[in-house]
C-alpha cells in the first residue's frame, strides 16, 4: 500500500528494470520537443529570424511600407458625421502614403505620392536614404512586403545602386514589418484623421509638419519615452542646425 493506492511488484519492477535500461544503454529518455522535429525547428527559426532582421544602430535597417488614401474635396463624414452629398465627392480618386522608419531609432520619413508603382516607390527610396544622410545616418537595409513595386527590377536596381541589402518580408507575416505598420496607424490617427482637412491637398501639406512633431518632439513609448531624434547621438550644434 502506497498514499491509499496498490501496485503490483511486477509492475514496479517492470518500470525498474525500464529506467535502469535507460541508463545501462548511456541513452536519455526522449525529449518530448524530439518528437515534433519541425515544430522544435521552426521556433527556432522564428527566433533566428527576429534577432537577425533588426537594427541595433541608426541605418543598418529601414522598414518601407504604403498606405492607400482616398481622395476628397471636402470635409468627409467621418469628421461630419453626414452623408448627404458625399456621392459628389466620390470618384475623386487616391493617392499613396508612402512610409519609411529607422528600425533602431524610430526616426520616421513618409510622402504622399501619386502611386504605388515601381517608379514612385525608387523615388520615395531614393528620397528617404537622402533624408537619413542629412542626419548623418548611412542605409544599410531596406525591409518591405511581396508589393510588386518592391519586387520589380526597378526597385532591385536602385538598391544595388546605394549599396543597400534587400530583405522582403515572408508572405502572410506582416508582424515581421510590424514597425512601418505601427507607424501607419499611427500616422492615420494623429496625422491624416486627427483633425477636419477641407480637401486631400491640405492633409498632405501637414503631413511635414506632423512629421517634425514626431521625430523631434513626441515621446515614444518604447525608447524611454524620448523622441526618436534623440536616438541620433547628435551634438548640441547639430541638433540647432537641422532643427527647424
Amino acid at each position: 500500500m502506497c498514499c491509499g493506492r496498490d501496485f503490483a511488484p511486477a509492475a514496479l519492477y517492470g518500470q525498474a528494470d525500464c529506467r535502469r535500461s535507460w541508463c545501462l544503454a548511456g541513452d536519455r529518455q526522449p525529449d518530448p520537443a524530439a518528437a515534433r522535429p519541425q515544430q522544435a525547428l521552426g521556433a527556432r527559426a522564428s527566433r533566428r529570424i527576429r534577432l537577425t532582421v533588426a537594427g541595433e544602430n541608426p541605418g543598418e535597417l529601414i522598414h518601407l511600407d504604403i498606405k492607400k488614401l482616398g481622395k476628397f474635396n471636402r470635409i468627409g463624414h467621418r469628421i461630419t458625421g453626414d452623408r448627404t452629398g458625399q456621392s459628389n465627392a466620390r470618384g475623386v480618386g487616391w493617392e499613396f502614403v508612402h512610409v519609411c522608419i529607422d528600425d533602431a531609432s524610430r526616426v520616421a520619413f513618409s510622402r504622399v505620392m501619386k502611386d504605388e508603382r515601381k517608379a514612385s516607390a525608387v523615388a520615395f527610396l531614393k528620397a528617404a536614404v537622402a533624408y537619413y544622410a542629412s542626419l548623418g545616418v548611412t542605409v544599410e537595409r531596406v525591409m518591405t512586403d511581396n508589393g510588386s513595386c518592391y519586387k520589380s527590377f526597378a526597385f532591385q536596381k536602385a538598391c544595388k545602386k546605394l549599396g543597400l541589402k534587400h530583405i522582403r518580408t515572408k508572405p502572410y507575416t506582416p508582424k515581421t514589418n510590424g514597425k512601418a505598420e505601427r507607424f501607419i496607424q499611427t500616422s492615420l490617427r494623429e496625422w491624416a484623421y486627427a483633425r477636419a482637412y477641407n480637401t486631400s491637398e491640405e492633409r498632405a501639406a501637414d503631413l511635414s509638419i506632423w512629421l517634425h512633431r514626431y521625430n523631434w518632439h513626441r515621446p515614444h513609448g518604447s525608447i524611454g519615452s524620448k523622441p526618436p531624434i534623440s536616438r541620433l547621438g547628435l551634438t548640441a550644434n547639430n541638433l540647432l542646425r537641422l532643427h527647424s
